[in-house]
């Protein structure tokens, strides 16, 4: 038996990440704000999937999570750090409470997540899969605060790879490129993007390469680029 937690799993990549995870036999902790839709998609999983309406800014929604899977299952063996929020401003237009809420949830968040989760990770000797973004290596105009919260989770989880791999757990940067959500409000239905689905397939892989192997960070990218004026 497997036992996964995913945040942000109500909509987009989360919740294909907690689908793709439940239908290899995980039994999955689903983490994420909007208790309805996570409460919904938790009655449609089933058996072995339990909702946690909670916050990845407060450690506590992380250690009530973390704990109700122990207590469900006995064991944690895959973090899945996926919540985000996406803000593109000019940084003469950015405000301080705006960049901080981007770095609270794309960056603090993840670093709770992986506290919250660590001692049940070294047990299991588990794996860490943070969804980071090519906007993580690759600044772009309007993307001062989404850029510095993925550069930053880079080198906080890049960190954390070197330091944690010596005692069994495996940390991983999968990086996507353009993906088919509604993510910081864009409209769906752009065949060029990746499919959540692409994601979800990359999270598989990572979690169940073999013990002594370890896949340090994935990039994703389209196969085609977006169209003109598109």
């Amino acid at each position: 038996m497997r036992v996964a937690l995913v945040s942000g799993a109500s909509r987009g990549i989360g919740e294909a990440i907690a689908r793709a995870l439940h239908g290899k036999g995980y039994r999955v902790g689903l983490l994420a704000r909007d208790e309805g839709r996570l409460q919904a998609l938790a009655a449609e999983l089933g058996e072995g999937a339990l909702a946690f309406p909670g916050d990845v800014r407060s450690l506590a929604d992380w250690q009530r999570a973390v704990a109700g899977l122990l207590q469900a299952y006995g064991r944690l063996d895959l973090l899945v750090n996926n919540a985000g929020i996406g803000l593109q401003k000019p940084i003469s237009e950015l405000s301080e409470e705006e960049l901080r809420q981007v770095l609270d949830v794309n960056l603090v968040g993840p670093f709770l997540g992986l506290k919250a989760a660590l001692p049940a990770l070294l047990a299991s000797k588990g794996t860490v899969v943070n969804i980071g973004s090519l906007a993580g290596k690759n600044a772009f105009k309007g993307g001062a605060a989404y850029n510095a919260s993925k550069f930053g989770l880079l080198g906080l989880m890049g960190a954390a790879m070197l330091e944690l791999r010596e005692e069994g757990v495996r940390v991983v940067n999968i990086l996507p490129g353009s993906v088919d959500t509604g993510f910081a409000g864009n409209a769906v239905g752009a065949s060029w993007k990746l499919s959540p689905l692409d994601v979800a397939q990359a999270v598989l892989f990572a979690a169940e390469m073999p013990e002594r192997a370890l896949v340090s960070e994935m990039e994703l990218r389209p196969t085609h680029t977006a169209p003109k004026g598109g």
